[in-house]
């Protein structure tokens, strides 16, 4: 670990002067591939647009990159946002090197192929199984603890498959895949989770295992169902008895503790967002809610994000909660409730009034006179399709109601 943090020390500080004698990645397509447990693959594409730009795609998501530094013959790849990054040796194929997430020490073998967007190659051009479709779906089925039910949504053109697996606490983001034979596969890479699912059909039933990095492996089943519904995210966390209020003080970046007593939060419609900076899904949300406060501020409704951080120190936490900031142009507060471990336990201790957290992000919605009008659990992004815009128009209805009060 140590060689690796010197290595992205001298990549960090070299001069552009230096950047010029290093060896580049050529534009255009490549197909990088994490290794993962089982001697699985799991890929992603990338598009090379310039030494200093490139985008890492997942079906209709297109990220931009555009932390990228070169010494000598090695690059180093930084993610947006997420604390992800890859360190590599540029070769006449690609690269090949690690990504690294400091916080967790997790270190996983990534190699790059130039010249290749197919993300799973094919076999079987033809087949007859179809994914199509909403799925009915158990992770973990034999796990008492571990179990968890999940709505599997995809649409599949030929082989190409894309769509995402909605659970209780949100979704598995923008997967795209391959279904061969009566065998799929599926992946999607952001630089904070890296997903595998492989699985077979047979049918109107599925089964197979999904990949979480090298680190986590469960399996799950599936049975086709057209009308299968997830339980109501505003029905799964709620206040305890004996609590009327929802309360927190917790430092912002300046070290001022903010609390709901602050004055910009009197009379005013303020919906508390419980998440981390760590949090694909939370990044999906606070997105959509900066935006939502950047119109709509004037008319009475304030928002704050208690982050709940993996670094190890509170200035670390707080160095990564700035850069959120910075990068996204979030114009709400985001104060640091927790640091050292992405637990939700570690939410339930400082939230004691809640009868559990289940999910980041969840949502705390407070009405103008200090009461919690609803608790919602998980967040549905843009890859869930019409589930998102349903979310979108029952926030803003919500929303509209509570400040008419």
């Amino acid at each position: 670990m140590k060689k690796i943090l010197f290595l992205l020390l001298i990549i960090c500080f070299i001069s552009c002067k230096n950047q010029s004698n290093s060896k580049l990645l050529e534009k255009g397509y490549y197909r990088v591939i994490l290794e993962v447990q089982d001697q699985q693959e799991l890929p992603f594409i990338i598009h090379v647009n310039s030494r200093n730009s490139l985008e890492i795609l997942n079906a209709e998501e297109v990220i931009l990159v555009d932390e990228i530094a070169y010494e000598n013959d090695s690059i180093y790849i930084q993610t947006p946002v997420f604390e992800g990054y890859i360190v590599a040796k540029i070769t006449e194929e690609g690269f090949v090197g690690s990504f690294i997430k400091e916080s967790l020490d997790r270190i996983v073998p990534v190699k790059a192929e130039k010249n290749n967007e197919e993300r799973f190659p094919i076999k079987n051009e033809k087949t007859s199984e179809n994914l199509e479709g909403i799925w009915e779906v158990v992770f973990s089925e034999n796990s008492k603890e571990g179990r968890y039910i999940a709505k599997g949504i995809f649409e599949q053109n030929g082989n190409q498959i894309t769509g995402t697996f909605r659970t209780t606490t949100g979704d598995y983001r923008y997967l795209e895949g391959v279904v061969d034979g009566q065998t799929f596969k599926l992946s999607t890479f952001d630089g904070a989770h890296a997903f595998l699912f492989t699985g077979s059909i047979d049918g109107d039933i599925i089964s197979g295992d999904f990949y979480s990095g090298d680190h986590w492996k469960e399996p799950f089943v599936g049975k086709r169902n057209s009308s299968y519904k997830l339980p109501s995210s505003n029905e799964l966390t709620f206040l305890k008895e004996g609590y009327n209020t929802f309360e927190f003080s917790f430092p912002d970046l300046n070290g001022n503790l903010v609390s709901l007593e602050d004055e910009r939060f009197q009379n005013k419609v303020t919906i508390v967002q419980i998440m981390g900076t760590w949090c694909p899904n939370c990044l999906d949300e606070t997105k959509y809610y900066n935006q939502y406060y950047k119109e709509n501020r004037e008319k009475g409704v304030e928002f704050v994000a208690l982050a709940f951080e993996a670094a190890k120190t509170p200035e670390i936490a707080m160095t990564k909660i700035k850069r959120l900031k910075d990068r996204i142009g979030i114009e709400y507060p985001i104060v640091l409730a927790n640091y050292g471990g992405e637990e939700k336990t570690l939410a339930e201790d400082k939230l004691p009034m809640l009868n559990q957290v289940i999910s980041y992000p969840t949502s705390i919605f407070i009405d103008k006179n200090g009461n919690v009008r609803r608790i919602h659990t998980g967040f549905n992004g843009p890859a869930t399709g019409q589930k998102y815009l349903d979310f979108k128009n029952e926030f803003e209805s919500f929303v509209n109601q509570l400040l008419k009060e």
